[in-house]
């Protein structure tokens, strides 16, 4: 009797970890397998359901942020997220071994692009840990004995079809072109995984891009953490800078919400176009101004 009473209390009580299971699993199983007629129709119903799901402990809020950063990068093109050409830091072919080597210690990036008279024709990508080989070995030094072919892609090639690039080709750089055959920009792998995962910092990051880069036909991507006084500085602009202190809080602030990707703001002056959104707060922005009788100018980076 006792033993068949305790059998029962205890089947009455599952143990947290499988309450947890059971509604994860009811969770995905309402999420992908209602019948069509209920289902999720577009990708915010998708990205609303995924949101609720967070918010009731489901799905911890760092998951939430990476699930929508990959959902984002088929959306986002290259030059979004680019270092803009006036960035690059170059290597030139005639340059000698310690001349490189002195260039590579000040920057501390790990690929180079070499170029020969031209910016705009790119001879190899220089890889900075081939030149170790030449350590006391200088007079053997040529350039051309370590350079790998540059990988190049569009400025309006989406992220998930660059990021099957890299991992195809087995490169983390590439060269963005124009529709000219320009170069305009960069953008590496770590560029792209940080569009899922978030900002991934390291001590050669500081400063490397400049928070507002123009790009064409009169818009510009800003850094949703620009402040707003570098904001009005730049565009002659007299966006409200209390009760936030970056244009991505402005945004928000207006919208009374985290809005989604592809979502807009417009005010008397600006579209703002969310590029980018992990869930938490807005990432990047495209900007285009609807005044045209000021001309922005541009801030040191």
């Amino acid at each position: 009797m006792n033993s068949t009473m305790t059998l029962t209390t205890n089947s009455a009580k599952p143990d947290k970890q499988t309450e947890h299971s059971k509604k994860t699993k009811s969770w995905w199983k309402k999420l992908f397998c209602k019948p069509s007629r209920q289902g999720i129709n577009n990708r915010e119903e998708l990205i609303d359901e995924i949101r609720r799901a967070q918010s009731k402990g489901l799905i911890a809020a760092d998951a939430l942020g990476m699930i929508e950063g990959v959902m984002q990068v088929d959306h986002l093109q290259s030059r979004n997220i680019m270092l803009a050409r006036s960035q690059i830091q170059f290597i030139h072919r005639d340059s000698s071994y310690r001349e490189i080597l002195q260039q590579v210690m000040e920057s501390g990036h790990s690929r180079y692009p070499v170029i020969d008279e031209s910016r705009d024709d790119i001879d190899g990508i220089l890889h900075a840990k081939d030149l170790l080989k030449y350590i006391g070995k200088e007079d053997e030094f040529i350039i051309d004995d370590i350079l790998r072919p540059p990988l190049y892609s569009s400025e309006t090639q989406r992220l998930n079809e660059l990021l099957t690039e890299f991992k195809k080709s087995r490169n983390h750089m590439a060269v963005i072109v124009d529709e000219y055959g320009g170069i305009s920009g960069l953008v590496t792998i770590e560029d792209v995984l940080e569009q899922i995962v978030g900002q991934i910092d390291d001590e050669h990051d500081v400063d490397e891009k400049p928070n507002i880069q123009k790009l064409e036909n009169n818009l510009y991507n800003v850094n949703a953490l620009t402040p707003v006084e570098e904001f009005n500085l730049y565009f002659h602009a007299n966006e409200d800078t209390q009760p936030f202190d970056t244009i991505g809080g402005l945004v928000t602030h207006r919208m009374g919400r985290i809005p989604h990707q592809s979502e807009q703001l417009v005010t008397q002056d600006f579209t703002f176009t969310v590029l980018s959104s992990d869930g938490r707060r807005i990432q990047l922005l495209e900007v285009a101004p609807r005044f045209n009788n000021k001309k922005p100018t541009p801030t040191a980076s």
